[in-house]
């Protein structure tokens, strides 16, 4: 009977671990645009009326070099970050090489304060977690009537950026990074 039990587990599991969703993370809901006052300091993208815009509770899963889109995000008061951070409800100074992660990566505050090592282009650089790109609300004042984040971001201050040699005008980078 054991044995029965342990070859029909084992079947499931290897039927389970083939299946293709697994470790996808897709949309959980649309939520609906409402433009407003849109700080415009470093270029966002900016709510429209009527607008569905994809809802994420999950982010990919992390590895070892976890591939991601930086972009570009100012965490001083009064710019285009919104509020204070999350983890410490404080603002930084674009000179502060912090950043804040997608909802699913950010997972419930638990990378506050962790280094993350961001490589793009051959160059990498150390960065402070201090807030979530939040992936399932936004377009209202409290996220600078932008979207909700796509799933997969790396929001950076200007300092990662130069400390990367990146052009900011370009604003989204293809990098990976890792948890040191």
């Amino acid at each position: 009977m054991a044995i029965i039990l342990l070859v029909a587990l084992s079947t499931s599991h290897v039927a389970f671990s083939l299946r293709p969703s697994l470790g996808v993370c897709r949309a959980s809901g649309y939520l609906p645009g409402k433009s407003g006052n849109c700080e415009k300091s470093n270029d966002p993208d900016c709510c429209e009326d009527g607008k569905q815009y994809p809802q994420y509770h999950c982010s990919p899963p992390v590895t070892a070099s976890t591939k991601a889109v930086l972009t570009l995000n100012s965490f001083e008061k009064g710019k285009d970050g919104g509020g204070p951070s999350e983890c410490d409800n404080a603002y930084h100074s674009d000179q502060e090489k912090v950043v804040a992660l997608s909802t699913g990566w950010f997972n419930n505050m638990a990378r506050c304060g962790h280094q993350i090592k961001i490589t793009a282009n051959g160059n990498s650089v150390y960065a402070k977690v201090v807030d979530e790109c939040d992936s399932v609300h936004g377009c209202d004042d409290e996220h600078n009537f932008e979207p909700p984040c796509d799933n997969n971001i790396v929001d950076a201050s200007p300092a990662v950026w130069n400390a990367l040699g990146l052009d900011q005008n370009v604003g989204m980078v293809d990098i990976t990074w890792s948890e040191e």
